[in-house]
């Protein structure tokens, strides 16, 4: 069943023109009236509707029930991602969202490739921002990911307060299926570097703040791969039957 993200109060046995965006979808989608969607805000739990009049400039539903539907982790993962080039961080968030990732914090660390002005971060946080609700419409969430501020790598792990950490380096003595086997499912942030890694420096900050370096095995990741290779590696060791 299509979904739509509705920006708007949502509320069973009432009719409803959908904003604009999810207006023009519709008709990109070429619905028709008497058809069943699912409509969703934002907040939490999704709609059924069906479309009762549909034309180029508007859409009217009526909103038949609610569903306290919720396809959330029962723990928060945080992606702190170093920035790599526009299109690698579009897709990583589009990703990181498919997979249940609760925020997204973009940092910029010593080799990475983009620096953000305050007007570009501003413009880049809005298209990230329209990212996140596609993705989240295409995988069933019904509710959207966090997005921070960009901030410097050093300025995140200063002031960072989940725990635990875990940066994903090729220098760490212990896997992440290794620690993760040992660990019980909680709250969690991921340290991604760019794509020159994180540089020495960078490490031994991160470990002095608590952080807990583990790899992802012996081969190399580039920086788009290695996050979501992180997160799915982890949800499937810590969402396994257990005796």
């Amino acid at each position: 069943m299509t979904r739509l993200y509705c920006n708007a109060p949502l509320s069973v046995n009432t009719q409803l023109e959908l904003p604009v965006s999810a207006a023009r979808h519709a008709m990109v989608l070429r619905l028709k009236p008497g058809d069943s969607i699912t409509l969703f805000n934002g907040e939490g739990g999704e709609y059924n509707a069906k479309i009762i009049a549909i034309n180029r400039h508007s859409t009217t539903v009526d909103i038949l029930a609610y569903q306290p539907r919720e396809n959330e982790l029962p723990y928060r993962i945080t992606l702190v991602q170093s920035m790599p080039e526009a299109s690698k961080m579009d897709w990583v968030i589009e990703k990181a969202v498919e997979l249940g990732v609760a925020k997204i914090c973009p940092v910029e660390s010593e080799r990475s490739v983009v620096r953000l002005t305050e007007e570009r971060a501003e413009k880049r946080a809005i298209r990230w921002k329209s990212i996140i609700i596609t993705s989240s419409e295409q995988s069933g969430r019904n509710r959207f990911a966090e997005l921070a501020d960009t901030t410097s790598f050093s300025n995140w792990i200063k002031n960072q307060k989940s725990q635990p950490v875990l940066m994903l380096s090729p220098h760490a003595k212990q896997t992440l299926a290794d620690w993760a086997f040992q660990t019980l499912p909680q709250d969690i942030a991921f340290l991604v570097g760019p794509e020159g890694g994180f540089s020495r420096k960078e490490e031994e900050l991160a470990i002095k703040h608590g952080a807990i370096t583990v790899s992802m095995g012996a081969r190399i990741l580039r920086t788009e791969t290695a996050g979501m290779a992180a997160v799915s590696a982890l949800t499937a060791i810590w969402n396994r039957p257990r005796p």
